[in-house]
């Protein structure tokens, strides 16, 4: 079973903190032992909070993600983590270039793999939208995780 979750996004400001806090709210609600983070592909929010559309949208749902920051995705990642889940295409490109060889790679894909009765296998941005935006992150990047970590369950037996 999977131990250690990378999420991944762009900047790491937006759908990956609010899909690390929707992964970690619901290991603490099973009794799991995984440990998660986020990070960006780029560099420019790096330190910085989470969008507090991001932040708003996730306490509307009783989760807090305001205590992370903002990191930029490192080769090391790829020997911490056990799986490495991009949020889109370019982002899973941009991640598969700083994997250090081709099994460190197997480990990344995309999150929206997890879910397949969403009938979409990229999360949107929402960074230019409004908070609708925020809320349709939500709601894919939760069906997504709770069905992983069915499966890291059922894998775990």
């Amino acid at each position: 079973m999977a131990k250690s979750i990378l999420m991944i996004c762009m900047g790491n400001i937006c759908r990956s903190p609010m899909a690390e806090g929707i992964l970690r709210d619901m290991i603490a609600a099973r009794g799991m032992n995984i440990t998660t983070d986020s990070a960006g592909t780029i560099e420019n929010h790096v330190g910085e909070a989470p969008d507090t559309r991001a932040q708003m949208c996730m306490r509307a749902h009783g989760s807090h993600i305001g205590d992370l920051r903002a990191r930029k995705v490192t080769p090391s990642d790829f020997h911490d983590f056990d799986l490495l889940l991009a949020m889109d295409r370019s982002n899973l490109r941009n991640l598969l270039t700083l994997a250090p060889d081709e099994a460190s790679a197997t480990k990344a894909m995309l999150l929206m793999r997890f879910a397949p009765e969403v009938h979409r296998d990229e999360v949107p941005d929402p960074y230019y939208g409004g908070a609708e935006g925020f809320e349709d992150v939500y709601e894919m990047v939760s069906k997504a995780c709770a069905n992983l970590l069915d499966k890291l369950a059922a894998d775990g037996r």
